[in-house]
């Protein structure tokens, strides 16, 4: 355990900075479930729609550094492939 004032310090911004990124995680992932869950139900508006709330969060983090910027831009390239996808098959 830290013993010196600034390794409890340093303890303490670490753990905080965890809980905040978790969080940040973690709302990703829900918006990311969000575009996937309307893409099944089969509503291309629905799906738009949660895939434009999405974007900029995914953006965001990984320009926090959260997620890295090929990760959020893979994500976002493979949810686009799939609503147009949607447009073709109806």
């Amino acid at each position: 355990m830290a013993n010196s004032p600034q390794a409890r310090k340093r303890a303490r911004q670490a753990e905080k900075r965890r809980t905040h990124n978790a969080s940040l995680r973690s709302m990703v992932r829900t918006y990311l479930k969000k575009v996937v869950t309307a893409i099944e139900s089969g509503d291309q508006e629905a799906a738009k729609a949660a895939y434009a709330a999405a974007v900029p969060v995914l953006d965001r983090t990984a320009d926090k550094g959260n997620f890295h910027k090929n990760k959020a831009a893979r994500h976002k390239s493979r949810l686009n492939a799939r609503i147009k996808a949607m447009g073709e098959a109806a």
